[in-house]
C-alpha cells in the first residue's frame, strides 16, 4: 500500500513475526527481483520484492515469500553469500546467520528439495556482525561481543583470529580487494587489516563512545560512517583518522549507520527504540538536516535496497519500507 506523509513508510509488507534484522541482497542474482531476508524469533525468510520504481505495471510494492527456514532461535544477524544466483537451474539460495545461541549457521537452498545449514561454533559471545567474502562467497568474517574477529572458511574452519580491545561492533569486506577488512569496535577505534600479512594496516578513531554500528562506503571506499554516542560521523581515510564530518542525529543513543549502495553521500541511521519508537532517519551529505524522518514502532535492522534509493527497515510483524531521492 502507499502512503503519502513523509514520516509513513512508502510501503508495508505484513510478516508473521517480529522482525529483528533484515538485509536486501546485495549482489546481482541474474533475476529482475529483488531478493530480501528477514530473521524473527524462530524462523528466516527469504522472499523477492519488485515496487513500482522499477517496473512500470506494478503499483506499490510486489512480494513473494520464497522459503521459510526454521531456525529454532532468535535472529540477530543476516548476510548474503555472493553465491546466491535465480537464473540458475536449479536456483542457489546462501546466506548465513548469527543467532542468541552464538552460533553462526550457514543456508543453502535450492527452494526445492536440498534445503541444508551447517553450524559454525567458536565465539563466547553476542555475535553482533557478519559478512560473506564479496568476490567469491568462500569466506565468512564475524565480530563478536568476545572481543574478536574470526574469519571462516564455508567448512567452519577458522583461518583468522584477531583479538580487539573491545567488543566487536561492526566488520566489512572491501569490495574488490578481499584482502582488506574493516572492523570497528565499541571503544571508537576502527581498523583496517591485511588479511594475507594477517595485521592491522590503519585505525581511525571516533573520539566518543560508545560505537554501535560503521560501515564502508561500496561507492567510494575512502569513506566510511558510523554512529558513536548519540551523533552520525564520517571519516576520509586519506586525510585524517579523526572524523571529516559528525552531527548529533538521535536523542536516546543512535544505534545503526548503513551507506546506500548507489550513492557515495546517501546513508541512513536508526537511533535504539524508545518507549513508543525507534526514530530512522535518511541523511544527504549536501543537507544540514535529514532529508527525511521516519518513527518505527520498535523497529530493528536497516538495508538498503541495491539500486534504488529505498530503504527497509525491520518492526513489528511488519517491513516498513522508505523511497527518497538520490
Amino acid at each position: 500500500m502507499k502512503q503519502d506523509a513523509s514520516r509513513n513508510p512508502a510501503y508495508t509488507v505484513d510478516c508473521e513475526d517480529y522482525v529483528h534484522v533484515v538485509e536486501f541482497n546485495p549482489f546481482e542474482t541474474g533475476d529482475s527481483g529483488n531478493l530480501i531476508a528477514y530473521g524473527g524469533n524462530n524462523y528466516v525468510v527469504i522472499g523477492t520484492c519488485t515496487f513500482q520504481e522499477e517496473e512500470a505495471g506494478i503499483e506499490g510494492i510486489q512480494y513473494k515469500t520464497l522459503r521459510t527456514f526454521h531456525h529454532g532461535v532468535r535472529v540477530d544477524g543476516i548476510a548474503w553469500s555472493p553465491e546466491t544466483r535465480l537464473d540458475s537451474l536449479p536456483p542457489i539460495i546462501k546466506f548465513c546467520t548469527s543467532a542468541a545461541d552464538l552460533k553462526i549457521r550457514l543456508f543453502t537452498s535450492d527452494l526445492q528439495d536440498k534445503n541444508e545449514y551447517k553450524v559454525l561454533e567458536g565465539h563466547s559471545d553476542f555475535i553482533n556482525g557478519l559478512v560473506f567474502d564479496p568476490k567469491g562467497g568462500q569466506g565468512i568474517a564475524s565480530v563478536s561481543d568476545d572481543h574478536t574477529c574470526r574469519i571462516w572458511t564455508l567448512e567452519g574452519v577458522q583461518t583468522s583470529h584477531f583479538v580487539l580491545h573491545s567488543p566487536g561492533m561492526s566488520v566489512c569486506w572491501h569490495p574488490e580487494e578481499t584482502f582488506k577488512l574493516m572492523v570497528a569496535e565499541k571503544n571508537g577505534t576502527i581498523r583496517f587489516y591485511d588479511l594475507v600479512a594477517q595485521q592491522a594496516i590503519l585505525s581511525l578513531e571516533s573520539e566518543q563512545v560508545p560505537l554501535m554500528s560503521a560501515h564502508w562506503c561500496l561507492k567510494n571506499t575512502f569513506k566510511v560512517g558510523a554512529v558513536a554516542g548519540n551523533d552520525w560521523l564520517i571519516w576520509d581515510i586519506t586525510r585524517s583518522s579523526y572524523p571529516q564530518t559528525k552531527r548529533p542525529v538521535h536523542m536516546d543513543r543512535a544505534c545503526l549507520f548503513r551507506w546506500s549502495t548507489i550513492s557515495e553521500n546517501l546513508f541512513a541511521t536508526t537511533g535504539y527504540p524508545g518507549k513508543m519508537a525507534s526514530q530512522f532517519q535518511i541523511h544527504h551529505l549536501g543537507h544540514s538536516q535529514p532529508i527525511l524522518v521516519g518513527s518505527v514502532p520498535v523497529g530493528s535492522g536497516i538495508s538498503w535496497h541495491r539500486t534504488l534509493p529505498l530503504c527497509v527497515v525491520g518492526g513489528d510483524h511488519k517491513l516498513l519500507f522508505w523511497v527518497t531521492e538520490v
